[in-house]
């Protein structure tokens, strides 16, 4: 498994593996290109023969703090250390760029992708009612201070 930039050529590989993960919620290609468009830091994660496994994006705005936009990882692919290795990645950018704080937004009932981000030292300190939609699922708001190792 590798890690390399994301790149315009990903964009129509996300596409299934978002409407696999996140149905009704997932993100179109616009959003993606958006993201690519305003320099957003993007990691694909790929196979040995260069099939995409996961993908995940930074929006930092230093030295303030950056956002964890999206961490993916195909179904068939999970529970292979992919998500934090790409959450390791993203966190090693938001560190690089100096971000005093790194969030995200999960949702509500994802329990497992919340263990993932506390075990990096994420906590919870909000919630946005209804903020997925057309579910109406909340999301739960985390936040990593810069030093909060692992």
């Amino acid at each position: 498994m590798r890690l390399e930039r994301f790149r315009w050529w990903h964009v129509d590989e996300v596409l299934p593996i978002e409407a696999d993960l996140f149905g009704a919620e997932q993100w179109s290609a616009a959003m993606f290109w958006n993201e690519l468009a305003n320099g957003h830091f993007y990691l694909a994660a790929t196979d040995d023969d260069g099939s995409l496994l996961g993908y995940a994006g930074l929006a930092a705005a230093p030295p303030d703090e950056a956002w964890v936009q999206n961490v993916a990882v195909r179904r068939d692919a999970q529970r292979r250390g992919v998500g934090r290795l790409l959450l390791e990645a993203l966190l090693a950018e938001a560190a690089r760029l100096g971000t005093r704080s790194t969030l995200l937004e999960v949702a509500a009932d994802n329990a497992p992708a919340q263990k993932l981000y506390a075990a990096y030292g994420f906590e919870p300190i909000g919630v946005r009612r209804g903020y997925y939609q057309p579910s109406n699922t909340d999301a739960l708001v985390m936040q990593r201070n810069a030093g909060s190792e692992r």
